[in-house]
């Protein structure tokens, strides 16, 4: 969480919320306030009217760039949760997902932005199983259209960071809910505390060039392992534990089940769509 020195003289001017109107979105406008002077929000959805002078509300479409253009106009950074967020079929993806994150790249490069944290997710390897240990380097395996649009957006960021200068870093978010939902999500819970101190080193790290990292607490049972991120200084100190008892009351699921072998959970099985 940002300090009280950070919310006194707060390291942005403004910084730009894409998907605000969102779950996480919702969480983070509270969140990120400290960070910045003016939080810039946007979303395709209704949005909640500016609390104060320290907020700005801008509607747009991610698939419309010269909208994308001209939200980035005038901001310090770049906070990417927009987009769809869970899988549908690949023409619902194609816009926000991949041509979204597309023109907000385009736009950082017009506008001289130089740090975006990208919202990523772990369905970028969903397909390895829940009894492998992950890093940075390990082979994507996206189990989704989701997923894939994931690792499009984790490629788009390697590439205007190589070509542009632009540094971002890749969260790839587990599980970030009030509390764990089921056993998956005991490995892949991510608490808002954490979740929101993850973005504020991303925003504030030095060179972190690319920097791909895993969203997850500090479970007492996690599938990934951050060593190729620990210059960003983060330490989770949340856990899933206080609601194991809760969860493991849950009629089990089979052990075939994709919830119980894959570490993308059931998104490994959804679709095809329109067959």
């Amino acid at each position: 969480m940002a300090d009280s020195s950070s919310a006194a003289n707060p390291p942005f001017n403004r910084l730009l919320l894409t998907g605000a109107a969102g779950g996480l979105g919702k969480v983070l406008r509270e969140s990120l306030r400290p960070l910045a002077r003016t939080l810039r929000l946007s979303d395709i959805s209704p949005m909640d009217p500016p609390r104060d002078n320290s907020e700005e509300i801008q509607v747009c479409d991610l698939a419309d760039k010269q909208a994308v253009d001209q939200l980035v106009e005038d901001v310090d950074a770049i906070v990417h949760f927009g987009g769809v967020s869970v899988e549908r079929p690949f023409e619902e993806i194609l816009g926000a997902n991949i041509s979204g994150v597309f023109h907000i790249y385009e736009a950082a490069r017009r506008h001289g932005v130089k740090r975006v944290i990208f919202a990523s997710s772990n369905h970028v390897i969903g397909f390895h199983k829940q009894d492998e240990t992950l890093d940075a380097h390990s082979a994507r395996r996206p189990d989704s259209y989701y997923g894939l649009s994931k690792s499009y957006g984790e490629d788009v960021a390697s590439f205007y960071f190589d070509r542009y200068g632009i540094e971002t870093v890749s969260i790839r978010i587990g599980s970030s809910f009030s509390e764990p939902q089921n056993r998956r999500m005991l490995s892949t819970y991510l608490s808002y505390d954490d979740l929101t101190q993850l973005i504020e080193r991303g925003l504030t790290a030095t060179d972190v060039g690319h920097t791909v990292v895993y969203g997850v607490s500090a479970n007492k049972t996690v599938w990934w392992d951050n060593r190729y991120a620990a210059h960003l200084g983060y330490h989770p100190q949340d856990s899933s534990e206080p609601w194991r008892a809760k969860v493991e009351a849950q009629p089990a699921p089979a052990a075939d089940d994709p919830i119980s072998v894959y570490q993308g959970g059931a998104f490994v099985a959804l679709g095809p769509f329109g067959d």
